[in-house]
């Protein structure tokens, strides 16, 4: 059974950063094809970044430019940096782990942005 942990939600002013981490306690993390979400009040559950095991990215059109998605193998940990945060941006951000045809869901992590 796959863990995922995400940290690094919080409060934040316009116009300012984030950077959220999501540990996984997998063994096949390095083959595995993580992804961000999130789920704004009354929204529906939106893809944000993608990436493969072996570093290709994607992004919504939303987030382009804005956002950067990476990951540590030796740390089985995929990282969302976010850049020029707008208030649409707020949400509950969720991590999404793909291996072997399972899918692993972690508990998510708040991020608010407010002046």
């Amino acid at each position: 059974q796959v863990q995922l942990v995400e940290s690094g939600g919080g409060l934040v002013q316009p116009g300012g950063s984030l950077r959220l981490s999501c540990a996984a306690s997998g063994s096949l993390f390095s083959i595995a094809f993580m992804r961000w979400y999130r789920q704004a009040p009354g929204k529906q559950r939106e893809s944000v970044a993608t990436i493969t095991g072996d570093g290709n990215t994607n992004y919504a059109d939303s987030v382009k430019g804005r956002f950067t998605i990476s990951r540590d193998n030796a740390k089985r940990t995929v990282y969302l940096q976010m850049n020029s945060l707008k208030p649409e941006d707020t949400a509950v951000y969720y991590c999404n782990e793909l291996v072997v045809g399972r899918t692993y869901w972690g508990q998510g992590t708040q991020v608010t942005v407010s002046s």
